[in-house]
Parts: C-alpha cells; sequence; structure tokens
C-alpha cells in the first residue's frame, strides 16, 4: 500500500537560480533513491516574507513536493539530510488523507 505525502520546505532566499535548481534536484533525487514516486515538484511562490525570523532571514522560497510512498524510509532520510543543510530553513511534510 502507498501513502500519499505533501512535503514543503522553504529555501533561503538569496541563493542563485542555478544552486537553487541543483539544490531542489538533489532533494527530488534524494526521494526517488529512496522508493517514493515524486507527482509534483515546483515553486509554491516566490520570496514571500515570514511572521518572524528564521536563521537571521525574513524571507525564504517555499516549494512543494508531492509523492507517493510505499513507505516512510523516503520522507523520513529527506527530514534528515534536510536538517543539516544550510539552505533549507524549515520543512514540514504531511500525509494526505486519501478521498
Amino acid at each position: 500500500m502507498t501513502t500519499a505525502y505533501e512535503l514543503t520546505y522553504i529555501i533561503r532566499p538569496d541563493m542563485e537560480a542555478d544552486a537553487k535548481k541543483a539544490l531542489v534536484e538533489r532533494f527530488d533525487g534524494i526521494l526517488t533513491d529512496n522508493g517514493a514516486n515524486v507527482t509534483k515538484s515546483a515553486d509554491w511562490a516566490a520570496n514571500r516574507r515570514f511572521a518572524y525570523e528564521i536563521a537571521g532571514y525574513r524571507e525564504g522560497t517555499y516549494h512543494v513536493i508531492e509523492f507517493t510512498a510505499s513507505s516512510n524510509e523516503a520522507a523520513n532520510e529527506f527530514d534528515r539530510l534536510a536538517k543539516i543543510s544550510a539552505d533549507i530553513l524549515r520543512t514540514m511534510i504531511v500525509k494526505v488523507d486519501e478521498k
């Protein structure tokens, strides 16, 4: 049985376009390398202002990924590596309810 997930993460706003693209491809690859099937990966919006400062930044780029996986291994590995990346300010992974 596969579970649908939605993952949102915030990328620091001062990254150059090429570096940001490489970061997104790297983290999409982390999911697929760990058995996930990425169905959507796109920026939610350009830089958005935060309600409070995060790691010295007042704004960031939100990126949303929708994926399915048969276990939580891909989500766990993404979360682990995102926490040690200085380019990702925050992450949130949620299971999508089946309708």
